[in-house]
Parts: structure tokens; sequence; C-alpha cells
């Protein structure tokens, strides 16, 4: 509790007392933000009751793609941001909360829900933080869907989409997970046992994976699990109405982003160099050198593309040609 309210004084409300009691009066409301399971258009004004609880879930596969969802508090990507709005409002959320498209929420596809998130336009600089509360996008290449207006703020409603850095908040979202964990009902606290167990344990690992698209190699490197923060009853139902304030910071970014399909990432440069001659028809396939974590990896990429239409379509080819794990980003 007392991390989130430290991070919006630094990062987000600085000399501005005015959007703090704004943020501190939200986290005392009783309204819960909100998303959308049920995909069809609401025709009563009636919002179904919510039933907010922590989520990471089991894999599971939607238009043939298989999504792996963990708790990946160092996620850190770029990519195309979309949103979504009127369809969705006032439906129910992968984890049981209520979209509302005039709340600063998103849904991802594989983060733990809810957790938080800065999200940036790199096409003009503009960054706020969202609550991710619901599973999607997908369709194409898009790496997380904003709410309506989160897409107003960060200046792409119009326009439909935006390159964009999506960067958890990992001692914020640790800390909502733990509550949520710890105070939730026991039914919400069933669900959520082995992630209770494997966070417990302060020394364990989880796998990051830069997957290889044609399934030849997995590269993987340990990263270190995070320990859950500790919080209260007094503070659970806080944290789990947490919404973040509509306030807008200026960010610097590059003043030139390109957008890249990329098919795989080997620790073998030959596998990199295979699969760049098995896409070479498809369009400019490049391999680059990239250290994560102290490792080497080969990336293989195609493009630059210059808009997302494009990319889109030279996303499909590539998962077409059997690159099912095929990803856009922006570099």
């Amino acid at each position: 509790m007392q991390n989130i309210i430290t991070y919006c004084k630094k990062h987000t409300m600085a000399n501005n007392p005015v959007l703090l009691r704004g943020f501190l009066a939200a986290l005392l409301c009783a309204s819960i933000p909100a998303c959308t399971w049920d995909t069809s258009p609401s025709t009563s004004g009636a919002a179904p009751s919510p039933a907010p609880h922590y989520k990471v879930g089991d894999p599971y596969k939607v238009n043939n793609k298989w999504y792996y969802p963990k708790e990946d508090y160092s996620y850190d990507e770029t990519g195309i941001a979309s949103w979504y709005g009127d369809p969705f409002h006032n439906k129910l959320t992968a984890n049981g909360e209520l979209y509302n498209k005039q709340e600063l929420t998103a849904a991802h596809t594989t983060l733990p829900l809810p957790s938080l998130a800065r999200v940036t336009n790199l096409e003009n600089g503009r960054s706020i933080v969202v609550r991710v509360n619901d599973r999607g996008p997908f369709i194409g290449n898009r790496i997380i869907d904003l709410s309506e207006r989160s897409a107003d703020l960060l200046g792409f409603k119009s326009q439909g989409t935006a390159k964009v850095r999506v960067q958890v908040l990992a001692d914020e979202s640790k800390a909502i997970a733990d509550a949520m964990r710890r105070y939730g009902t026991p039914a919400q606290y069933a669900t959520a046992q082995e992630q209770i167990q494997i966070a417990a344990v302060e020394s364990s690992t989880s796998v990051y994976e830069e997957y290889s698209s044609n399934n030849i190699m997995h590269d993987t490197v340990e990263v270190k699990t995070l320990k859950p923060t500790q919080s209260t009853e007094e503070t659970h139902q806080q944290l789990l109405t947490t919404k973040p304030v509509p306030y807008v910071l200026e960010v610097p970014v590059p003043s030139k982003s390109n957008i890249y399909v990329q098919a795989g990432s080997f620790s073998s440069e030959q596998n990199a160099i295979n699969l760049r001659h098995k896409l070479s028809g498809l369009g400019n396939a490049t391999v680059s050198k990239a250290l994560v974590n102290g490792q080497t990896f080969y990336r293989v990429r195609l493009g630059p593309v210059a808009t997302v239409p494009q990319s889109d379509a030279l996303l499909a080819k590539v998962r077409q040609a059997g690159v099912t794990e095929a990803r856009t980003i922006v570099d």
C-alpha cells in the first residue's frame, strides 16, 4: 500500500497535491475497475455482480495460438497497443472485475491479474499507469488492449493503435497480489495455493524464455522471483480497488522507432541463420545479436515496416510459414 502511494508521489504526482488527494480518495472508494470475458454487447442497463480475485491462470489457446500466463514482474516489452470500449462496458473481466471504459485499465495475454503497468506511447512520449485486469488482445500483433479512456490520454484513440512500451510496476503489483492471495475469499485463496507456495520461497527461481518460433530451441535465463510484499487485512480492500488516476507523464522517447516481426531468438547463431534462410522469401530477414541477463541471443527479425497494417500482414505470412510464435516488436 505504502509502495503504491510512494510511487505515485515520486513519479506521477510530485508537486501536485490535488492529484494526490484524488488518488488517495480513489483508494478508499468502494467502486471497482472493470473489463470483459462476455463479449456480447450489453442489452440491459444492469451490470453483472463483480467478484474480483487474483488470477494467473493455466495455459490457454485462442485462434490456434497458445498463451502461457505467469508472474513476470520484470516484464518490459515494446509493441503495438489497441483499445476497446462500448461493446465491453460493464462486462466482467477475466478476474471478475467490471470493465469501465472511463477508467485506466487494460487487457494482457499473460500478466497476472490484477497488476499495475506503465504504458508509454513511443510516438508522442505520453505515459500513464493502468490496472491490468483482463485477458487479450487476440488480434494480430497487439501486446496490450487499453480502455477507451487510456487510449484517449495516450493520444491514439482516433487512430486505433500506437507503438508502446509496457513496463510492470513490480513492487506495487506484488503488494496487490499478496493482499489478494492472503485476504481474498476462500474460493479465491484456493485458486492461488500454487502461487502462494512458489512466491513464499525467497530463493526460488522462474524461467525467462525467449521462444524460438519454429520450436528448434527454447533459450532460457534464470531470474529471481520477488519475495511477496507483506500487507494486512485492513489494506486488502484498498489494494483490491486501487485505480490509477488519469495523470499523463511526458517522457523522452526515441526520435525514431521501427516496427519489426521477430520470428525467433536463439542461443545458437546457426539456428538463427537457418530460420533467416527459411523466411528470406517473405521480406528483409536479418539476424541481430542481443545480450539478455549476461547471455547472448541471436534474434531473427523481418522489417522494418512502416505501418501497423503492414506489420499485421507480414506477421500473418510468417505464422503461415510455420513460425507460430512470431511476434511484433518496436525498436
